[in-house]
């Protein structure tokens, strides 16, 4: 997909990866919403503030009303609460499968019929390392990741027919505020992040593994899982 003088809508756009992203295809000439729960705490120039909150079904189908011309969709927004699956609280379990998985695919239904109208495009899922990595200290968000995972498989054989790629990004940590308790030598840049997004998206690649964590996880699917405790 040529990404200049497409037109793309980025879901959490105003901080981390989502802002990078934005900032990066205006760069390279595309018409960009930038679309958050609170479009007044986007400021990057170039774009359009979008109102979108991905748990809010009403609101995602207002945004593709809005955005009616729209090529891209960047699922990004996302949620780690640090549940786990077993003690953790099933409020934070929910609200991670309702931003990382169910408003995402919500997203998708809503954007996939404009995207087609106008001529075919992208979805990019922005997933993450969990995707296929499932500690039990992060339970609840993994399984929201791997969810999402699915999801892009699906949904790209899907809309292939109607001219609509899905690439899905995996990543593990990031230095953005999701991953500040994490050591700053295993957290790699947003930017470079975002870049190679861009770049997959343009070759119609089904996966981007963007650090070198992720593509060791991914090389590790078809070994063993470890042994549970006795």
């Amino acid at each position: 997909m040529e990404l200049k003088n497409a037109v793309a809508v980025v879901t959490g756009a105003n901080r981390g990866l989502g802002r990078h992203l934005a900032a990066q295809l205006v760069e390279r000439g595309s018409k960009v919403y930038a679309a958050a729960r609170r479009p007044e705490t986007v400021d990057l120039p170039g774009v359009s503030p979008l109102r979108l909150d991905v748990t809010d079904p009403e609101s995602i189908h207002e945004a593709a009303r809005i955005a009616s011309d729209a090529t891209l969709l960047i699922n990004n927004a996302g949620l780690a609460t640090g549940a786990t699956l077993i003690g953790g609280d099933l409020d934070d379990v929910h609200r991670e499968i309702m931003t990382n998985y169910v408003g995402p695919l919500i997203a998708t239904r809503a954007f996939a019929p404009v995207i087609e109208g106008n001529g075919g495009g992208a979805v990019l899922n922005v997933l993450s390392a969990l995707s296929w990595y499932h500690p039990a200290g992060a339970g609840s968000y993994a399984a929201s990741k791997a969810a999402a995972w699915a999801m892009s498989d699906a949904t790209r054989e899907e809309l292939a027919p109607r001219g609509i790629t899905v690439s899905a990004l995996h990543v593990a940590y990031m230095d953005t505020d999701m991953a500040a308790a994490v050591p700053a030598d295993q957290k790699v840049s947003p930017a470079d992040v975002a870049a190679q997004a861009l770049l997959g998206i343009e070759a119609g690649r089904p996966e981007i593994l963007a650090d070198e964590i992720t593509r060791q996880v991914k090389q590790g699917l078809a070994g063993t899982p470890g042994p549970t405790a006795a």
